[in-house]
């Protein structure tokens, strides 16, 4: 709920600090999970990243849909329970606001804090990038559960990114709410894909007239909302028919919503570029991801890998998404490696080429069939010369068109806003600030979707980097930024914007500026492409 009163508790946020109490996270593909009845001492949120269940606060009922978070405030009486948590489960996130009034600093050291402090927003919050609050979640539980003072302190300052987050999702639900409706009939359509739905009833539970809710929702996500829910059905499909299942396919057919086999087929086919036979032939090779980049545009084709780098970062997206806890990990000693290639008998290995040594490529050619990607293609071409190796080449180009078509809508949604402004994404990695203005973040924003660079942005280098005295003369209008999470960039980080550069630059004294975690969005896959393309409207659909 977002009233008068919720936008006046915004303006005290000055006089606010926020206590971290504790993390807990439930996920089960088959559990359930419930909450007692009791009154909350602490504040409570109750982030769902999938499943779907109910919570009851002060007597009244409330549904809790995945891709929302549930706000509950010290007193409150609060019983909840979900079923079929899913693959991504629900966090429990207790924390305590306190109140920091504005006294003359000789009075500040003798005023008791109180903790009196209502948190500015109650209720549920639709969150605009779920992938950002599980990592943020994520690192707050394992920062958490260490014996190190200085990592607690850590996860401290990773709970004021997810109290940024919450509050400025909140804060564009305030601003549009027909954001949160569009969102709210989306999540309809994932939990209630197995119905009969209709436009009608689609726009019912948006809350606008059928006609609008057309335009609406082709304008927000690209596609129509049928062919999304065909898309999903397809999907919930595709996973039935992995190896680790044994089910017929008229059965599988009928479970996703389509009675008739015959149509399914057909649908199926339309929308992967393969038959559902060949898919289910594909889907029981064993293909080898012998280096992590080629993971994503693996995910792109409907391929998990067999087997893949054990010192991949398997974000939260990619591991309860694509069941990756069942992917062999391989070790970083090449023998090993071998030893648990040899051992499952794969029937193909990809890679990059002039990654591993010449004897390594002769020993892999020894085992099975392999393909080693030229590096210095495009993502695009990346894509289409692994799945010509697998027999994938309709499924790429299905999948390529449906990318060109999501890009023409987001670019669309955002040139009004953002063709005026010029964008500079930097990149704190160690003691460097590396601007991306190519691959990955770079094609997506600067290629794709026709964004200005900043002057200062040099496309023809790899591997440009700026002092802080440069970054602060850039004339970009927006910054878009991203830190990595060892000690020496986070330090990094910390002498930037404490340095006399910081405050200058126009990005920081307009508001403009945004951040990213550094997973997945600095791979360079198809699929990382993708993702990208989804997390531009969510940074900034209050502005598009």
């Amino acid at each position: 709920m977002y009233d008068d009163q919720q936008k006046s508790d915004y303006k005290q946020l000055e006089g606010m600090w926020f206590k971290l109490r504790a993390v807990e996270k439930n996920n089960s593909l088959t559990g359930n999970w419930s909450l007692r009845m009791q009154f909350i001492e602490s504040h409570m949120l109750v982030i769902t990243a999938s499943g779907k269940g109910w919570i009851t606060v002060d007597g009244r009922y409330y549904e809790l849909r995945a891709g929302s978070a549930y706000v509950c405030t010290p007193g409150q009486l609060v019983e909840a329970s979900m079923k079929d948590l899913g693959e991504r489960g629900l966090y429990i996130v207790r924390f305590d606001v306190f109140e920091q009034p504005q006294l003359p600093a000789k009075q500040e050291h003798n005023y008791p804090l109180g903790r009196n402090m209502r948190f500015p927003i109650t209720g549920e919050v639709v969150v605009s990038s779920m992938i950002v609050i599980s990592a943020l979640c994520e690192a707050m539980a394992k920062s958490m559960r260490s014996d190190n003072d200085m990592q607690r302190l850590r996860g401290q300052i990773e709970f004021y990114e997810l109290v940024y987050s919450l509050l400025r999702d909140g804060q564009r639900l305030l601003d549009n709410n027909s954001e949160a409706d569009l969102e709210r009939a989306k999540t309809y359509i994932e939990q209630h894909y197995r119905e009969d739905l209709t436009i009608e009833q689609l726009a019912k539970e948006a809350g606008v007239s059928s006609r609008h809710f057309i335009r609406l929702f082709k304008q927000r996500y690209g596609c129509s909302a049928i062919e999304y829910l065909s898309r999903y059905r397809i999907g919930q499909a595709q996973e039935l028919m992995r190896p680790h299942h044994d089910y017929q396919l008229k059965d599988i057919s009928s479970y996703v919503g389509y009675q008739d086999e015959v149509y399914f087929r057909r649908k199926f086919k339309q929308i992967t570029g393969t038959p559902p036979a060949a898919f289910m032939r594909y889907a029981r090779q064993k293909i080898v991801a012998f280096h992590a980049n080629m993971i994503g545009n693996l995910l792109a084709l409907n391929i998990t890998p067999h087997a893949a780098p054990e010192d991949h970062p398997w974000v939260e997206y990619y591991r309860r998404k694509y069941d990756t806890s069942s992917v062999l990990s391989l070790a970083k000693d090449d023998d090993v490696k071998i030893e648990q290639i040899r051992s499952m008998s794969p029937d193909f290995i990809v890679g990059l080429e002039g990654f591993m040594s010449l004897d390594m490529q002769k020993t892999l050619n020894g085992i099975t069939s392999t393909y080693f990607l030229p590096w210095e293609h495009d993502w695009r071409m990346h894509l289409r010369l692994i799945a010509e190796k697998l027999g994938k080449t309709a499924e790429a180009e299905v999948w390529l068109d449906r990318y060109e078509r999501k890009a023409a809508a987001v670019r669309e949604r955002t040139k009004s806003v953002l063709y005026i402004e010029r964008l500079l994404i930097v990149r704190i990695s160690e003691k460097n600030i590396s601007v991306l203005a190519n691959r990955s973040l770079g094609e997506v924003f600067y290629d794709d979707l026709h964004i200005m660079p900043a002057t200062e942005v040099n496309r023809d280098l790899n591997n440009q980097q700026l002092t802080q005295e440069e970054l602060a003369q850039t004339d970009a209008d927006r910054l878009l930024l991203i830190v990595d999470e060892d000690a020496q960039s986070q330090a990094a980080w910390q002498d930037l914007k404490q340095s006399a550069f910081w405050g200058r630059m126009r990005p920081i004294r307009n508001n403009r500026i945004d951040y990213l975690p550094p997973y997945p969005w600095t791979e360079y896959t198809a699929f990382t492409q993708e993702l990208i393309l989804d997390e531009v409207l969510k940074l900034w659909r209050n502005r598009a």
